[in-house]
Formats: structure tokens, C-alpha cells, sequence
């Protein structure tokens, strides 16, 4: 096996370095998700991380292997949330101050979690890109060390520290599978499981409509993708690392990809079933157990790489996972323009048990009749097949549906 610049004696030394500074995760393990795949699945808990995700790990080990000198020109770091909040409580302990840049719409939540961390927040730009840009220029400027969020060897070593826990809370594991943004998280946790367990399968997980890791590897080299976007805002790099993709090319065992759907039907299961807040990018490899259970050999950790998501995109994909899930339906039902016509229509919903969520009436479509309305129906429901029932009695009943 190839020898890279990080060994397990590098990953023990760090894992000592962060005793007393990050935790521990808990291994929890889920019966639901257990029987979905057919063998025990484990999840490992980085939502319960200090700063609410993995990456003070590898921000931590980075700075504090910088010299007197470069701590005294300070740290700079670009990011929407979790290497932002990261870097700023890693400095802050280490005392060594710390400049974030933040785009300008960044959740405030995460702007404020990351000034109380001790960071000093710039807010710059419209994506993570242009705060990026501008991060390169303030440490080109004053000698502030950039700290990267993953294409750095000693970050990289920070993040093997959650595959060595791995190893010692599940020493039965087969599969691990992590979510992947630039590769930094999925090629510290092959480092260091490796070396060690040649057997254990370490599968990356990629949201399908941000996912530059497959084209990149057919390519052998990094590819930046021309388009891209999830609300897995996590995992949403448009580029692998360098440094990482090195290590994905030679140690993981492939790449796969979810769509939409399935982050937000994972996210809502985290909710409901396993009681853990886990944002988009921590429920991928949720989300690939929903998509593609038969193909993981047990025992699984999936690791829940992050738990930070704004509440106002919380609620926006519980409804995208609740509707993926079956459990909104959204109907239009074309209905003669006269008194008794709603009653009527309710009255079919009530019978196949569909709660009327909101009902919305229009008039104004060019293509009803002078004696025709349509109703926008809102509904809640149980599940797919509940939702396949709802539309077969409406049309049973004589009405126009369209979904």
C-alpha cells in the first residue's frame, strides 16, 4: 500500500492532540435503518460535535501546527457555516485570532455561532467562491495563515481522527460511508482505516446534482464542474481537493450519488426515527440507504458528518421530504362554479381519510369555462400508496385531477 505523508501513528498523535478539545462521538445504532439494509447499521455522531460537525478536527490540528510566528499573523478562513465555526473556536483555543469570510447571505445563525466563537466575520460576496477569493487576497495582504478547508495534509489528519474512533466503537465494521464535499472527511477516514483494515469498504456519498467526484475520477485528475447546486450546502463543492482526491483515487472504494429526494426523505428519518438533527450534507449516507439499501455490506457506519442547518431551510426541505415521502399532495380538481361543489368534493376527501391542509379557488385561467373553477388543494396523507388512493376516488367520483 502506498505510504502517504500521514501515518496511524500521525492520526493517534492527532486524535491525543484533540482529547479535551473535540469529543468523542457517540456511535448510536438504528434498528429502522438495520432493517432496511439487512445487517446492523451504526451512525456515527459528528451533528453532536463540538460546533456541530467534524471539521474543528482537522482546523484544530492545522493551527496549532503552525509556528509562533505564523500564529502571531493570525488565521483566515472562507466558508457559509462549518469550517467557518471550526476555525473560529479552533483559534480561539489555541489563541491565535481569527478572520472568516462569509457571504454575504450566509445563515445568520451560523454568522453569529461563528462571531461567538471568537472569530472576526467579513461578510463578502454572493457565494462561498467570492468570500473565498477574498480570504486569498486578506491573507496575500497581511500575512494571516489561509487555513483550507480540506486540500491540506494536516486537516485531512484532523478528520482520519473520526475513522480511528470508528474502528475502536465498531471494530466489526464493513462499510463506512461519509458525504463528500472536497474529499477531505472521506480521505482522512481512509487513511487511517486502511492501513488498518484493508478489508473495510470506505464509500463516499455525493448529492447528484453537485457531484464532481465521479467525473473526476474517470478523468484522473480533478474536474470542476461547470454547474452545480443542492441543498446539501455541506457538501457542495464544485472541485475535489488535490490532496484529497489523491487519496479517494487510491484508497476509497467509489463514489455514489443522491438525488434531492433522498436527502430530504434522510433528513426527515433523522427526525422522526433516529431523533437526531442531521443537516442535508450529514444525511447523505442516509440518504444512500434509502436509495440503494441492497448494496451496502454489514455491519454499515454511516458517518452524520454535520447537525448546523438553518431553520428556515429546515422547514423548506421537511416539506420537500414530507411530499418526497408521500406525505403532502398537491392536486388541482376542475369543479362546476355553483353551490355544493366544494361540499361535495370534501366529502370525498373526508371518506379516503385525506386532510385538507389548504384550499385555494381559480378563476382566472383562460382555459375554464364561464361556469367552471378550479380548486388548489393542499392535502396531508400517509404515504404513497395513500396518496395513489386519494387521486383514484377523486376520479372514480367524476372529477378532472391534475397532480
Amino acid at each position: 500500500m502506498r505510504s502517504w505523508p500521514i501515518t496511524t501513528d500521525d492520526v493517534r498523535g492527532a486524535h491525543k492532540m484533540l482529547a479535551g478539545v473535540a469529543r468523542v462521538t457517540p456511535m448510536e445504532s438504528s434498528r429502522h435503518l438495520s432493517g432496511l439494509i439487512g445487517s446492523p447499521v451504526h451512525l456515527k455522531c459528528e451533528n453532536l460535535q463540538r460546533t456541530g460537525s467534524f471539521k474543528l478536527r482537522g482546523a484544530y490540528v492545522r493551527i496549532a501546527g503552525l509556528s509562533p510566528v505564523q500564529r502571531a499573523c493570525g488565521v483566515v478562513a472562507a466558508s457559509a457555516g462549518n469550517h467557518a465555526q471550526g476555525v473560529a473556536l479552533a483559534a480561539s483555543l489555541l489563541g491565535v485570532h481569527s478572520t472568516v469570510f462569509m457571504p454575504v447571505a450566509a445563515p445568520l445563525p451560523k454568522v453569529a455561532a461563528t462571531r461567538e466563537y471568537g472569530a472576526e466575520v467579513r461578510l463578502h460576496g454572493a457565494t462561498v467562491d467570492e468570500a473565498l477569493q477574498a480570504a486569498q487576497r486578506y491573507s496575500e495582504a497581511t500575512g494571516a495563515v489561509f487555513i483550507h478547508p480540506f486540500d491540506h495534509w494536516d486537516i485531512i489528519t484532523g478528520q482520519a481522527t473520526v475513522g480511528l474512533e470508528i474502528l475502536e466503537q465498531c471494530p466489526e465494521v464493513r462499510t463506512i460511508l461519509v458525504g463528500v464535499g472536497g474529499g477531505g472527511l472521506i480521505a482522512g477516514i481512509a487513511a487511517a482505516v486502511k492501513p488498518l483494515r484493508p478489508d473495510v469498504q470506505v464509500i463516499g456519498v455525493q448529492a447528484a446534482a453537485a457531484a464532481a467526484y465521479p467525473p473526476s475520477l474517470a478523468a484522473g485528475r480533478p474536474v470542476m464542474l461547470e454547474h452545480f447546486g443542492t441543498m446539501a450546502d455541506g457538501i457542495m463543492v464544485g472541485r475535489p481537493g488535490d490532496i484529497p482526491f489523491e487519496v479517494v483515487n487510491t484508497l476509497a472504494d467509489g463514489i455514489r450519488t443522491v438525488s434531492e429526494d433522498a436527502l430530504s426523505r434522510a433528513l426527515l428519518l433523522g427526525l422522526e426515527r433516529l431523533k437526531l438533527v442531521v443537516e442535508p450534507a450529514g444525511a447523505s449516507p442516509i440518504a444512500a440507504m434509502l436509495e440503494q439499501p441492497e448494496s451496502f455490506r454489514g455491519p454499515v457506519v454511516a458517518v452524520l458528518s454535520g447537525g448546523n442547518i438553518d431553520p428556515q431551510l429546515m422547514q423548506r426541505v421537511l416539506r420537500h421530504g414530507l411530499a418526497a415521502a408521500g406525505r403532502y399532495l398537491s392536486l388541482r380538481v376542475r369543479l362546476a362554479d355553483q353551490p355544493g361543489s366544494l361540499a361535495g368534493l370534501l366529502a370525498v376527501l373526508t371518506r379516503v381519510d385525506a386532510n385538507v391542509l389548504d384550499v385555494a379557488h381559480v378563476r382566472t385561467d383562460p382555459r375554464l369555462g364561464l361556469t367552471e373553477v378550479e380548486v388548489d388543494l393542499h392535502l396531508e396523507t400517509k404515504g404513497p400508496e395513500h396518496c395513489a388512493l386519494v387521486v383514484s376516488e377523486l376520479r372514480t367520483a367524476g372529477y378532472v385531477v391534475a397532480e
